[in-house]
């Protein structure tokens, strides 16, 4: 398809400089063909003279349309069906389309009170990445309908607590509340509607008892009704979110009210030359003044982890400290931070992330975990340890804060122990101690070196290739004054 002052061009060349058509072809670098197509006489269509199945009730249509214009294409399709049409419902929806009488509706100019009206509605902005995923951002937008002024913020949900979070910021931010707010029939605020009667969401409702304002819907199907609110929606797409970069949410909201105050120094639409700013002081001395506490709004879920020190909600991994694994407990999240709570106990709080799959974590709930785990490792090790040389905690300690592993360490003064017993163990760890070398290593040349200078001869090394039933096993040592008193007691009975 090539455009029309193309084809004036190939048009002019032939006809009036008498051009070839290969000339002309290879002058503008077009196929033959493309030339030949564009110098052939235009083709108009005719209209198609076939008779279709609806053709016989062309008028009786025509007519029932004309008394009743709303009539739904599906009842016309049985009137005809009992007159003998023999056809499809499909061809019955385009003609009765073509033909319905269009009514061009009437309306009346809306005029609002100072302080009177506030008019509300979501607009979705697309998608946009977050880490590894993606979010659909959507803008929160309260307008004002007497001044014009508004309030925006944007969010990664339309979520109930999100909805009610930009209320109360919403309300702060512009020093107070209109009597009455519209919303259009969304499910953050109405659970079922049967004409004019509506059941409103009653978290909506404890929000109205807060602020003292009373909700209004509009007609199913009357976005008219709320045109100020989306009016305000079509400013900020064009005014504001097309062609503007940022990094995060909270730069775009900066942004945003930033954006914002200098938009309310535009002209007022109905009130020139007085710009809206001027109206919205004027506005701000009828609303309704705020309560002196704002509403609390947090998501409340139920939680709990089996093994592991992590909750999960809005697919991330949130730590608790491990005395709460395996408990009962609760979330409340709000859009920029995760609380735990143990009844009214607040186990820890988190920032919020939007990202997906992502750990975040108190570092102190790990390192809590790591010491229970260390002392579960080799507990009847460290008993032994413990039962022979006391200080061994201690030396542990130490050795531990100097990058040494503790059940190696563990391990290897356990066969010190048996190769040497409670008593030399216990002196050299003492030695260790004192000198501020608390390694395995500096232990064991204290003991060979004791052994050598008492002239002792080396312990040969044990083997339990024959006997492994031997390994584990373990004699408690006593003291010696305990043998005396043993000695003492024969030297009686004899």
């Amino acid at each position: 398809m090539i455009p029309p002052e193309l084809v004036a061009e190939i048009r002019r060349l032939y006809y009036a400089e008498h051009w070839k058509v290969g000339t002309i072809a290879t002058e503008l670098g077009l196929h033959y063909d493309t030339v030949r197509r564009a110098l052939a006489p235009e083709r108009r269509r005719r209209p198609s003279k076939r008779k279709t199945k609806t053709a016989p009730y062309l008028e009786f249509i025509q007519q029932t349309l004309e008394t009743y214009p709303r009539l739904r294409a599906t009842r016309i399709h049985e009137m005809i069906r009992e007159r003998g049409y023999t056809g499809g419902i499909a061809q019955v929806r385009r003609l009765v389309r073509r033909l319905r009488p269009r009514v061009q509706e009437a309306f009346v100019r809306l005029e609002a009170f100072p302080g009177e009206q506030a008019q509300v509605d979501w607009a979705h902005f697309g998608l946009v990445p977050v880490g590894q995923a993606l979010r659909r951002l959507s803008c929160f937008v309260l307008t004002l309908a007497y001044s014009r002024a508004f309030y925006l913020e944007f969010f990664f949900d339309q979520c109930l607590e999100n909805f009610l979070t930009a209320h109360v910021r919403a309300f702060h931010d512009l020093a107070g509340c209109t009597r009455n707010v519209l919303y259009d029939n969304m499910k953050s605020v109405v659970l079922e509607r049967y004409a004019e009667r509506a059941r409103f969401h009653p978290k909506l409702l404890e929000l109205c008892a807060h602020y003292h304002f009373q909700p209004q819907l509009c007609h199913p199907y009357r976005g008219n009704e709320k045109g100020r609110v989306e009016r305000t929606i079509r400013f900020i797409r064009e005014g504001f979110f097309e062609a503007r970069p940022f990094t995060n949410l909270v730069d775009l909201n900066h942004k945003a009210l930033r954006w914002r105050n200098e938009a309310l120094k535009r002209p007022h639409p109905d009130h020139k030359p007085r710009c809206v700013l001027e109206l919205f002081e004027d506005e701000k001395l009828r609303l309704l003044p705020l309560p002196q506490h704002p509403f609390e709004i947090e998501l409340l879920k139920p939680v709990c982890s089996r093994k592991t020190i992590y909750v999960r909600f809005d697919l991330n991994d949130y730590s608790i400290p491990p005395q709460a694994v395996g408990k009962k407990l609760t979330l409340a999240a709000s859009d920029t931070r995760v609380r735990i709570l143990d009844g009214d106990t607040v186990l820890v709080t988190h920032r919020r992330s939007y990202h997906r799959h992502q750990l975040i974590e108190n570092p102190a709930h790990r390192r809590a975990l790591l010491e229970q785990k260390r002392k579960a490792q080799g507990s009847s090790a460290l008993q032994r340890l413990r039962a022979a040389v006391p200080e061994v905690d201690s030396f542990l300690q130490q050795a531990i804060d100097k990058g040494e592993p503790l059940r190696a360490v563990s391990q290897k003064l356990l066969l010190l122990l048996s190769d040497y017993g409670s008593h030399e163990l216990r002196a050299a760890v003492q030695t260790a101690l004192e000198r501020q070398t608390p390694r395995v290593s500096s232990v064991a040349f204290l003991l060979s070196r004791r052994r050598n200078r008492s002239k002792q001869k080396p312990l040969p090394s044990v083997e339990f290739e024959h006997r492994p039933d031997l390994a584990e096993l373990y004699v408690k040592p006593h003291p010696p004054e305990s043998y005396d008193e043993l000695s003492e007691t024969d030297d009686e009975h004899s």
